[in-house]
């Protein structure tokens, strides 16, 4: 890996959102996470996203488990994102499935 490349790497910032979701919504919530995933990685700093079905630890009963992990540039492209972004594309999730999901967040940044 030339010198630019691994200074970029080393920079990178994984953005994780572990989602728990009633199941009776979850092919909703999915639909939906979809377009959420496409309109975040449209924002500045953002380079893309995975997501995965948790399977350890096992969701709660009549739930389901996701993970999101966007990449980001920087601290600097989070830093914007959660300033100027995240308040309003968490009241758009809140407002259309209200108590039926719950998000925690963790911000990873790589050792080397």
């Amino acid at each position: 890996m030339n010198g630019a490349l691994r200074e970029a790497a080393r920079d990178a910032v994984v953005y994780e959102v572990n989602l728990a979701i009633d199941a009776e919504i979850a092919d909703a919530y999915r639909a939906w996470l979809a377009t959420h995933m496409q309109e975040i990685c449209a924002l500045p700093g953002f380079t893309g996203a995975r997501v995965f079905a948790v399977q350890e630890p096992a969701p709660d009963a009549g739930r389901i488990g996701l993970c999101v992990q966007y990449t980001l540039l920087d601290q600097a492209a989070l830093d914007a994102y959660l300033r100027d972004h995240a308040p309003r594309l968490r009241a758009e999730g809140m407002a259309r499935f209200g108590g039926r999901f719950t998000a925690t967040r963790r911000v990873l940044h790589a050792l080397g």
